[in-house]
């Protein structure tokens, strides 16, 4: 017998997200951390668009709007040097939180803790090994080295992930020569700021708020109740170690270089330095050993990483459950790597469309750039970016997909009138389970259902315009399976039979 049923590498959001998943799914998990204590490094600054409603599925998305600073932000974000702006459309394709990733963290170990997840800190991967029914972990901890077995590993542990680098998982893609540098200080009085939010610099002249390309870079900045936000861009070859902290002096040598002046400065609220590198893991699967996260995918743009590593393990927990708990069908687990290597690939797309628009120093760049932001002054544009850019595009691959235009989305959220009362489909999420969801009192389809009784959740409802008879929704909250409102009974129930069984198995 093993030591537990999944070893998690890293106790970033992505390892404690999945620890949590994972303890709904009933698995034993194990998180091993290398670092004693949380990191207060600063690093990602919110989280956006389908983790907060997949959060909300699970009934955790309070506990996150409490702790965050701006629980309703502008409707505005960064794309590339560029913005889409949200703030004249009728209703928002993305939503955003800002809560600083300490938080994040903090939130996500306290939810996996009070399910009863493990969580070793001071834990550090130094071998891995893996056969026919177990994966051995050798771990050096405050005490020494010992050994730890597993069913199933996964790496969450960075994109310099010493699990894939054990398992010998390719990690293609580009480095970007640049460095970025991310600051919040407060305004100092030296430093004039205009009625439009435009800022006096000595020495230089007027700096209009949003980004400003020189021969040394990129400066943006915005000002905002007496902070100054700000960032420098500058192409450097330099590697810098992500938990050596930015220096104030290091901010202002790097302004001072991109603006050509001094930049006074007030007292640091938050400082931060990043790269850039474009790579994704060729598998996201060897054998027992999977990867997730930034150990799965790095993307060349801020905003991304967080909220698409989130969701891989979201995605993962419910088929290793499955596997572990002995109901899984053939194949359940290599859709793990089918579907999230595709949402991967869109997100890599959209990032590096970013680092197009940022990067170009042209005439033909800027064309480009002007082009891209007109096209953004248009409504259906503005939507399908949003939907890009929040991760809500997102229709994996299923079977049956050509049959309803529900099969591999997303679940939409809707009121559900039930003889208990009003509930909606986020509630009936709350526990990660797989969810049968009558809307037409269709007795034929819920017979069919009762053989997975032990496995499925079957629930009656009626909703408002339902846009299907209904739904077979999975544990991520992805539609597996829809039938067409009054579609033929002999027909739904075959279709739902094969649907169940190649899901939930027979």
């Amino acid at each position: 017998m093993t030591d537990t049923d999944v070893i998690i590498v890293g106790a970033g959001p992505s390892g404690l997200m999945l620890a949590g998943e994972l303890r709904l799914a009933g698995v034993r998990s194990l998180v091993l951390e290398r670092q004693s204590q949380p990191r207060d490094t600063p690093k990602a600054s919110g989280i956006g668009g389908r983790i907060l409603d997949l959060l909300r599925y699970r009934g955790l998305l309070d506990r996150f709007t409490e702790a965050s600073s701006d629980p309703h932000p502008a409707l505005r974000f960064p794309f590339g040097n560029l913005y889409l702006d949200f703030t004249e459309l009728a209703e928002s394709p993305m939503h955003a939180l800002p809560i600083p990733q300490r938080a994040v963290e903090r939130l996500l170990d306290e939810h996996a803790s009070e399910l009863g997840a493990e969580i070793r800190r001071g834990h550090r991967l130094i071998g891995l090994s893996q056969d026919d029914t177990e994966v051995t972990a050798e771990v050096e901890g405050p005490e020494g080295t010992y050994r730890v077995t597993a069913r199933y590993l996964v790496g969450c542990d960075g994109g310099r992930s010493r699990v894939r680098e054990l398992a010998g998982i390719e990690f293609p893609g580009t480095t970007y020569p640049e460095v970025n540098r991310l600051a919040q200080v407060t305004v100092p009085d030296s430093l004039r700021v205009l009625d439009n939010g435009d800022i006096d610099v000595p020495g230089l002249g007027t700096v209009h708020t949003g980004f400003t390309r020189t021969a040394g870079g990129v400066f943006a900045f915005a000002v905002m109740d007496g902070v100054l936000s700000m960032q420098t861009t500058e192409d450097e070859s330099a590697e810098y170690d992500d938990d050596e902290p930015l220096t104030m002096d290091e901010l202002a040598g790097s302004v001072r270089r991109v603006l050509g002046v001094e930049l006074p400065l007030g007292d640091p609220i938050r400082l931060s330095r990043y790269t850039f590198k474009a790579r994704q893991a060729e598998r996201y699967r060897i054998g027992r050993i999977m990867v997730a996260g930034d150990a799965a995918h790095l993307f060349p743009a801020t905003g991304t990483a967080l909220n698409v590593g989130m969701l891989d393990t979201v995605n993962l927990a419910w088929k290793l459950g499955a596997e572990i708990n002995g109901w899984a069908p053939a194949g359940l687990l290599d859709t793990y790597h089918d579907e999230r290597h595709f949402a991967g690939a869109r997100a890599m797309m959209q990032t590096r469309a970013q680092a197009a628009l940022r990067r170009g120093t042209d005439e033909a760049d800027e064309a480009l750039r002007q082009v891209f932001q007109e096209l953004l002054t248009d409504e259906p544009a503005l939507h399908r970016m949003g939907h890009l850019v929040g991760h809500s595009d997102i229709r994996y691959p299923i079977p049956g997909a050509d049959r309803h235009p529900l099969i591999g989305t997303f679940a939409p959220d809707l009121p559900l009138h039930t003889n208990e009362g009003l509930t909606s489909v986020a509630e009936l999420m709350h526990a990660a389970r797989p969810v049968f969801l009558d809307l037409a009192e269709r007795p034929d389809l819920r017979e069919v259902v009762l053989e997975w009784r032990d496995r499925v959740d079957l629930r009656t409802a009626k909703t408002d315009d339902r846009p299907a008879d209904a739904l077979l929704i999975r544990p991520d909250a992805h539609i597996a399976w829809a039938t067409p409102i009054d579609q033929p009974g002999d027909t739904a129930a075959a279709e739902l039979r094969a649907a169940l069984s190649h899901w939930f198995g027979t």
